[in-house]
């Protein structure tokens, strides 16, 4: 049996950037792995990602054609991540990136695997956020935490004018 205190949700706010290929499953299944592979790739090297991993304050989530990244530190890290993701993508131009930002409650919970999973509003609404973009498009939903950094923003919206 499970102690009580293991079943109380841990809630977090928490930063959060999903993202998926757009046109996936339209792709061959050799496609989709090279695809979802180098992804991972350009990832896992971007400084913010290894700099928020060496710290233990990021989680990584596979979701089929993409991933959710979990950051626990600071509410512009998804930001800066986008960013360097959108930047080493214009080198990949067969990778049709979407990606949504969101900052909220999220539960981490351990999943099915046994592996570092979260789940909660925060998740949710990063995703509906995403939802609402195309291929090269970088959306994220502001709220007062993070919404007084134009600069980021300005960023961002360049980053989309170059990235089409």
């Amino acid at each position: 049996m499970i102690p009580d205190s293991e079943l109380e949700p841990k809630l977090e706010i928490a930063h959060v950037l999903t993202m998926d290929v757009v046109g996936y499953s339209n792709l061959l299944i050799t496609e989709q792995s090279q695809v979802i592979a180098e992804l991972t790739r350009i990832v896992k090297e971007t400084p913010r990602c290894r700099r928020a991993e060496a710290e233990g304050k990021l989680i990584r989530v596979p979701t089929g054609d993409g991933m959710l990244l979990v950051f626990f530190d600071d509410p512009q890290a998804p930001v800066q991540a986008a960013i360097e993701i959108a930047t080493a993508l214009k080198s990949h131009p067969k990778i049709r990136l979407r990606m949504g930002i969101h900052s909220g409650p999220v539960n981490e919970i351990v999943d099915v695997n046994d592996r570092s999973n979260v789940a909660g509003a925060g998740v949710d609404m990063a995703q509906r956020v995403m939802d609402c973009g195309d291929a090269g498009h970088i959306l994220r939903n502001v709220w007062r935490t993070i919404s007084h950094h134009s600069r980021a923003g300005t960023r961002i919206c360049t980053i989309l004018a170059n990235a089409r």
